[in-house]
């Protein structure tokens, strides 16, 4: 059996650490999780774009709707790119 995850708490959780988003597109943003609002839109800071595991540029803040977000995870530790 899987572990049942409930997202707000996770999302709550991983406010102010560095985060990793995928978009249903197949763009990643890697930043600080600044804030979740209660329909889980992401506003992330100091946001790296990456396209296809290259990145394509330093965004600063975004702010992304939560209907593009495939998944949420926190950033790899070892500062790699995704």
């Amino acid at each position: 059996s899987g572990l049942i995850l409930n997202p707000k708490p996770f999302l709550a959780g991983l406010t102010g650490k560095a985060v990793l988003v995928k978009l249903k597109w197949g763009m990643e943003y890697q930043g600080d999780l600044v804030s979740v609002d209660s329909y889980m839109n992401l506003q992330l800071a100091n946001t790296e774009e990456y396209v296809n595991g290259n990145k394509t540029g330093h965004l600063g803040e975004v702010l992304i709707r939560c209907n593009n977000v495939l998944y949420v995870c926190g950033a790899p530790q070892d500062g790699k790119s995704p």
